[in-house]
């Protein structure tokens, strides 16, 4: 049996990381095996349309590579792969009538009026789970158990009702007594109470199916094998299950993955600022980075590798290694994680990526002659000290403009130097920086190491102060020869000299 998976998202914006990680374990489960990824978008909920979203779902696989086999835009002779066109094909009304026509599924004819007097108030004190809050006064919710009402009305009620163009439902009749089980990759067998089990709506008042309803359908018209999801979807399985049943289909494999929290381990949210694949692009993760931190929310490979391409991803995915545990968000190792990309990536590639940051941050050096090659050093320098793009500005500020700084720099018990000892250095040095025409680093280094033969100095003793007097800065991503050369002759000496007055 060939494997086939779906990644089947709704257009209402920005991919979450909890949907993105669920599109990569079903890409991931179909390249393991040679199998087929399917894309098909649910946008039944009308309400939470977002416009371009739809937009969004396509630039978000192709950035974070998974390219689907089958899907809108690649017709693999199961579509139309949009539900809404689905809906106006008429598939899912035929499925619910037949259902109907079993004695699995019903006409309901309540209105809102009655169905809120069925409300029932549930909860505790328990912290809400999307922010960690106190819900008002007691986290109560309410939860609405359908009483079976319509089930017992006649057949010439029925059409009478339809005749009059009464707004109706299509519910599924399910069982109040019994059991129900069924079976997970990860969970095994779970059993609930068919008392448990509410006649969820199958086809909504406007003619829409409903989530629960539509994916069912379709996964088995489109031969899914495996699902992929979240936990938050075990309460719900037994119902599909029973469609299935009913229908007399094959019932996928289920694959329930771990809830998603953050730090405080609480629900992924929002309000955290990086719950989406965008937010983090924005933020200066790199796409292969963000799925590769992705992939690691609840599974882990055989050899505890971390740092993985997608290729040896989709070699090593064993989706019965995905924990049942919360995967927390921990976003300071999604920077760790980013920052060994940025270290293993070819200069050439990182500074195609890094260009537009620097220039926008040193206008004056890209505007120059030689800014492209002067901008090439800068990235160099920086690709091994960056977690996140931002990073790059503030750490090349010192070569747009002389910082002011202390004196105090000076000092550096290591190099034994201080604000005296650089005067006399740097004065020393500055007629020799003055003769020298190659500004090469290179060059300068031979330079400097001469002098300090010559003098007897410690190389720290002289390079330390050097470095302070041209960066004005403690830490920067090179050493003063390197920043000197990207500077220049001129730019150079006009800060060492500026230095050498306030000492």
């Amino acid at each position: 049996m060939k494997i086939r998976t779906r990644y089947a998202p709704s257009p209402t914006g920005r991919m979450h990381v909890g949907n993105l990680r669920t599109a990569l374990y079903a890409y991931l489960i179909a390249r393991h095996e040679g199998g087929d990824f399917l894309l098909r978008i649910e946008d039944t909920d009308q309400e939470r349309y977002v416009e371009g979203a739809t937009e969004i779902i396509y630039q978000t696989l192709k950035d974070a590579g998974l390219n689907h086999d089958e899907g809108p835009d690649k017709d693999g002779g199961c579509g139309p792969y949009v539900q809404s066109e689905r809906v106006k094909a008429g598939i899912y009304t035929k499925y619910a009538k037949e259902l109907i026509d079993k004695g699995e599924a019903y006409y309901c004819f309540c209105t809102p009026e009655r169905l809120q007097s069925l409300t029932q108030t549930v909860g505790g004190t328990s912290p809400s789970a999307e922010d960690g809050e106190e819900d008002e006064g007691e986290n109560a919710k309410s939860i609405r158990v359908y009483d079976k009402h319509c089930l017992s009305l006649s057949e010439e009620e029925v059409k009478e009702n339809l005749a009059k163009g009464m707004p109706h439902v299509i519910r599924q009749n399910n069982p109040t007594e019994g059991t129900t089980t069924f079976h997970d990759e990860l969970y095994g067998d779970v059993t609930v109470d068919n008392s448990e089990l509410d006649d969820m709506i199958l086809i909504k008042s406007d003619g829409y199916p409903t989530y629960n309803f539509a994916n069912v359908v379709d996964d088995h018209l489109m031969g899914i094998t495996h699902v992929v999801r979240g936990n938050e979807y075990i309460s719900s399985t037994p119902k599909y299950n029973r469609l299935y049943e009913a229908f007399g289909w094959e019932i996928p494999a289920y694959i329930h993955c771990p809830l998603i929290t953050d730090e405080e381990h609480h629900k992924l949210s929002k309000r955290s600022g990086h719950s989406s694949f965008e937010d983090l692009l924005e933020q200066g993760f790199l796409p292969e980075a963000v799925v590769n931190f992705v992939a690691l929310l609840g599974w882990s490979p055989e050899n505890n590798a971390e740092v993985m391409s997608l290729s040896e991803m989709i070699a090593g995915f064993d989706y019965r290694r995905i924990s049942k545990s919360p995967a927390v968000f921990d976003f300071t190792k999604l920077k760790w994680m980013n920052g060994e990309y940025f270290k293993a990536m070819e200069e050439e590639v990182f500074f195609a990526k890094a260009r537009d940051i620097l220039k926008q941050a040193l206008p004056a050096i890209a505007e120059s002659p030689d800014g492209e090659a002067r901008l090439k050093k800068i990235a160099a320098m920086v690709k091994t000290r960056i977690e996140v793009f931002p990073d790059i500005a503030p750490m090349v500020e010192f070569f747009r403009e002389m910082p002011a700084f202390d004196n105090a720099l000076y000092t550096h018990k290591k190099m034994k130097t201080d604000a005296e000892s650089a005067k006399t250095v740097l004065s020393e040095l500055l007629p020799v920086l003055k003769e020298q025409e190659d500004y090469s680093n290179d060059a300068l280094f031979a330079r400097l190491k001469a002098f300090v033969e010559e003098k007897g100095y410690k190389n720290g003793y002289v390079l330390w102060p050097l470095r302070i007097a041209v960066t004005g800065k403690e830490m920067t991503p090179c050493g003063a020869t390197e920043a000197m050369e990207v500077l220049g002759k001129d730019e150079t000496l006009s800060r060492l000299e500026a230095s050498l007055e306030k000492l």
